[in-house]
């Protein structure tokens, strides 16, 4: 070829790593954008035309800022703060807003070009436009230019005005120093940036072949051919491009798609890409913010919805779709139009993405009946799964709950979070107590807020831990927890890697479609029975107290209100069902129930907003008006209607008026779900007896326990009298408060870490000795108060009833400590490798030991109402009526009370709080000495309002045979007044059958799902014993009963 004038390129020598800095560099956005393909993004540029603001401490709708008097400013300029001046002095301060009004102007020799605003600034924005929002605005969400048109024509307007909502926050709340910290109340944002450019789209395609390839070439290791070919390609498309000549950018273009053209084998990994936006409806921001962030993150999954086609996101909370209806109703007609082409799809069933421990079974139950009821409502179509990703646990009874409510798929992501054990599984089926089964899914990239690079695909393949079993897998992909939701640009990776040799087959999908594909394998896959427990954070089972009482006495107040409504319904044909404000109640606490709520992990404004709500839900109005219905007459001297709202026959000590207005008690035996008159009290079976000794100890006794206590109110002897067995060791106390350091690796709020045990101090400061202050007879007590610290005080009173099988601990605490952690240990005489959990709608056992690592991560648990620590024929029952953290180690019983977090709430379990437990010792089973009974009893207490008829028969509604089924729950059918929803559950662990015995006027009964739909070939005859009911362990049955009219035969 010497000589022939053919032009020559030498063949250059490449070294891998100077080539991959090469095409780093070109693509760079800090080193020679001067020079580089990134510098040449963004063309021409000009100024706003006038920019001006109005800030205001209120979150104000469009038509009412749009109305202010705005006042000139310009980029550079900073605004807010986050604590509004004006409402310095009230307890729940409001961040700061303002709205700019933005006029523009576009240069007319832009014809023909694609024309953007740039907006950066620190706070979270939504572009007004026309009057409707139109896109969301967030740095750290990477949306910091909005599209003016994508290809300016002459007759286009070259002058209009936009409006700019900016939050005094950012994606992330307003933390000072760190994104968990408490949020600076003089926090401020500037606005750094505010133009019009012009875009360069063919640059920005580029930007991304360049990524995609790079990451190729550095993921696919050196082994790989695919790596190399990445590299020199991207190498070449360099060599082709000319900066300054966009003609040259056409050919580079091809050339990478050349690469991403070349199709993958059949076998490669099937990834499922689908849309997400976790937005927590409350966390480091309040409730009110959460509005705001879901119009401005689904506003912008409309916009890319209009340019892509192919595009799907997934979107849960019920409780989060009403906000956009009730305060965005043109966006929320655009998302209802999508959601019936199958591209915006709504999933998880829930009202809320609820914590997956704390709440009760019933309030489960509801979360799912509000939301799909909502949904079917909304969009005519129920959730076929249930989408949870982010909460901090997962009952092991919620397969069946699931099950009830339509729903056999389910996703998550969070025990990827395990600090000790990796979970087996990505692709399982989970089975719960019952033996209820899910399919269920953990995207194995442990994440649900993907970027869409290269880095995440290949992991999803890699990390999948059932490779063999099924070839499929998801990945979400949009940034979440403060919204923000999918960009062009992540759509733009994902479009690359659709179906590119040497990476996973990723493509654009839905629930339905990935969840179809795996269940295709269902028969090779693996079972986990039982919970799915999180090694992590498992303070927040303790953390923010009052929230989780407020909690719990909400949830006994609408099961009170419900069945009291219910009789009343049955008695009284005037009677009016209060369902539209039960509906609002019980959406308020499913709201409370968010899982960064009632767990206590959010911001002193969040918890506010918590405790209000649930001040609302303890109004006076529903027992008032649900206890009119059983008794309509005239008042009577001396009496007391008492009305027990548990499905058995309870004998108790309660408070009564006596004489001149005097205060006294009386034992009285009321039936099951029903009422009585009481004038006298019942004679004690064994009046309880209270002996003062010389050392300054008391003994109390009541013909069923004695228990011994020192002066510092410790339980040093807790002896069952028939038989006589003691259930506290030798040397031991129980009811010995401790306390710990409580210093966690990062997580405050959340975590409590295993270290923290190695702190344990004895409280043992005696403030104030052994008071009696009820001598015996119905009822005998002692009081004191112990010195916690220099800040905090804890005061008890030890209460003995009679014909009662437990000892009550009436505790107050005021408490001023910082990352400390209280807690009350009781040893029992008892040995067992296994104790003993109440969850909902049932119970079940973890060990005692800390033989395997799975064990030893286990070292803080939750429970409900009770725990129990039993051997063959003896054991000891903790009870409590507010608190959920706890834990057995060997044979000592610990309840979590408090801590002290300072982060994101500084203020977290400050002040002063009221708890009740008990201690129970048992001969037997906890089964058969009644625990489930007890621990119900002590949380729902039984009510007295003036009597109404002194001639009023004792009256039951229903009863249930067998003690093993417990009566949840009674409320007037969604759909048809006038018929109940009863429901049920087995709470023993055994397989029975029993009879519901009512007194109501029962026309039919049928059986029901938990969604109240009825199936008719599973009628239940009406005989003359009740209802025949059959049970296996822990299942839960619901049954519509169909009243008979008034006068009706």
């Amino acid at each position: 070829m010497a000589g022939s004038g053919a032009e020559l390129k030498p063949a250059v020598l490449k070294h891998r790593r100077t080539t991959l800095e090469r095409v780093e560099k070109f693509i760079s956005e800090i080193y020679f954008t001067d020079c580089n393909l990134r510098g040449r993004l963004f063309g021409a540029s000009c100024s706003l035309a006038s920019l001006s603001c109005f800030e205001t401490s209120q979150r104000i709708p469009y038509d009412e800022a749009v109305r202010q008097e705005f006042r000139l400013v310009k980029v550079g300029d900073c605004f807010g703060s986050t604590e509004s001046p004006e409402i310095v002095h009230v307890t729940s301060l409001r961040w700061k807003t303002c709205w700019f009004k933005v006029d523009l102007s576009i240069p007319r020799e832009w014809t023909g070009k694609e024309v953007h605003l740039l907006w950066e600034s620190e706070g979270e924005g939504m572009i007004w436009r026309d009057g409707q929002p139109v896109q969301g605005l967030t740095r750290e969400g990477e949306k910091t230019s909005y599209i003016l048109t994508d290809n300016l024509k002459e007759t286009d307007p070259h002058s209009l005005t936009l409006y700019v909502e900016v939050a005094c926050n950012g994606l992330f709340g307003a933390g000072k120093g760190s994104m968990i910290a408490p949020p600076d109340p003089d926090k401020k944002f500037s606005l750094q940036k505010a133009e019009l450019v012009v875009f360069n789209r063919a640059v920005h395609e580029l930007l991304v072949d360049f990524e995609i390839l790079l990451d190729m070439a550095k993921l696919l290791g050196e082994e790989n051919q695919r790596s190399f070919q990445a590299l020199y390609t991207a190498n070449r498309m360099v060599n082709l491009c000319d900066v300054a000549n966009p003609l040259t950018f056409a050919a580079a273009h091809e050339l990478a798609c050349s690469v991403f053209g070349q199709k993958n084998g059949e076998s490669q990994h099937v990834i499922h890409a689908m849309g997400h936006c976790h937005i927590d409806s409350a966390w480091l921001w309040p409730y009110d913010e959460t509005i705001r962030k879901c119009a401005r993150s689904w506003v912008t999954v409309i916009r890319l919805m209009e340019k892509n086609p192919e595009f799907t996101f997934v979107c849960s909370q019920a409780q989060q779709f009403e906000w956009v209806k009730n305060w965005y109703p043109g966006l929320y007609s655009t998302i209802q139009k999508f959601v019936k082409e199958g591209r915006f799809i709504p999933v998880g069933g829930t009202w809320v993405e609820m914590d997956g421990n704390l709440p009760s079974g019933e309030s489960m139950v509801r979360q799912f009946l509000q939301g799909q009821r909502f949904f079917q409502q909304e969009f005519g179509k129920l959730c076929l799964e249930f989408w949870l990703p982010d909460t901090f646990g997962y009952s092991a009874q919620l397969p069946q709950v699931m099950n009830g409510c339509g729903i056999h798929r389910f996703l998550t992501q969070k025990l990827s979070w395990n600090l000790v054990n990796t979970f087996p599984h990505n692709t399982f089926v989970w089975e719960g107590i019952d033996g209820s089964q899910v399919l269920a899914h953990f995207p194995p990239a442990d994440s649900y807020g993907l970027a869409g690079c290269v880095e995440e695909m290949l992991k999803t393949a890699k990390n999948n831990r059932d490779r063999g079993r099924v070839n499929h897998s998801a990945a979400l992909f949009g940034f979440g927890d403060g919204g923000g939701g999918p960009t062009q640009k992540i759509l733009d990776r994902l479009r690359r890697m659709k179906d590119t040799d040497g990476l996973p087959r990723v493509q654009m999908s839905t629930p339905d479609r990935l969840f179809t594909a795996l269940e295709k394998e269902k028969a090779q896959l693996c079972t986990w029975v039982g919970e799915l427990f999180l090694e992590l954070h498992n303070g927040t089972y303790t953390t923010h107290g009052q929230i989780k009482k407020g909690n719990r006495e909400c949830e006994r107040l609408l099961h009170d209100v419900e069945i009291l409504s219910s009789f009343a319904l049955a008695q009284k044909s005037s009677f009016q069902y209060p369902s539209a404000k039960l509906q609002h109640l019980w959406r308020l606490l499913l709201l409370n129930q968010f899982h960064d709520v009632l767990p206590g992990s959010c911001i002193q404004l969040v918890a506010e907003d918590a405790m209000r709500y649930y001040s609302g839900m303890n109004l006076p109005w529903p027992l008032r008006e649900a206890s009119r219905g059983p008794s309509p007459h005239q008042e009577t001297n001396g009496g007391i209607l008492v009305v027990n709202t548990l499905p058995w026959k309870r004998t108790e000590v309660i408070p009564k008026a006596g004489p001149g207005g005097s205060k006294t008690l009386a034992l009285v035996t009321v039936p099951s779900m029903g009422y009585c008159v009481v004038q006298d009290s019942l004679p004690p079976p064994y009046p309880v007896t209270v002996t003062k000794e010389v050392d300054g100890s008391v003994i109390m006794k009541n013909g069923l326990v004695r228990v011994c206590l020192d002066t510092l109110g410790r339980v040093t002897s807790l002896c069952l009298m028939h038989p006589e067995r003691e259930s506290v060791p030798e040397g031991c106390c129980a009811n010995q408060f401790v306390i710990f350091d409580d210093v966690p690796l990062y997580w405050d709020a959340w975590d409590v870490m295993d270290y923290h045990l190695e702190t344990r101090k004895t409280i043992a400061h005696l403030l104030k000795p052994l008071e009696i202050i009820q001598p015996g007879g119905l009822r005998g007590s002692v009081t004191s108060s112990l010195q916690i610290s220099e800040k905090s005080v804890l005061t008890q009173e030890v209460i003995l009833d009679a014909a009662c099988p437990h000892v009550r601990f009436q505790t107050q605490v005021d408490w001023n400590e910082a990352h400390k952690f209280l807690k009350v240990e009781f040893p029992a005489k008892v040995r067992s490798p296994n104790a003993t959990y109440e969850i909902q709608f049932g119970h079940l056992q973890r060990p005692t030991h800390w033989n395997t690592s799975w064990d030893w991560a286990r070292f803080e648990v939750w429970s409900h109402k009770w725990m129990d620590l039993s051997e063959h024929g003896f054991g000891v029952a903790l009870l409590n009526d507010s608190k959920y953290g706890c834990s057995v180690r060997s044979n000592v019983m610990s309840l979590s009370l408090l801590r002290a977090p300072k982060s994101p709430d500084a203020t977290a379990d400050i002040g002063s709080h009221q708890f009740t437990y008990a201690v129970m010792p048992h001969v037997g089973s906890f089964q058969e000495a009644e625990v489930i009974r007890q621990a119900y009893n002590l949380n729902f207490p039984l009510h007295k309002v003036p009597c109404v008829s002194g001639q009023h028969p004792a009256w039951s509604a229903f009863s249930v045979q067998s003690p093993a089924v417990v009566l949840e729950a009674i409320k007037q059918a969604e759909d048809v007044p006038g018929v109940l929803v009863i429901r049920l559950y087995e709470s023993h662990g055994s397989t029975v059958v029993t009879w519901l015995q009512t007194s109501l006027p029962v026309q039919e009964a049928v059986m029901c799902d938990l969604l109240e739909q009825p199936d008719p070939s599973k009628c239940v005859p009406l005989e003359e014993r009740g209802l025949r009911l059959s049970f296996t362990p822990f299942q839960i049955q619901t049954v519509l009963l169909t009243l008979k009219q008034p006068g009706s035969s």
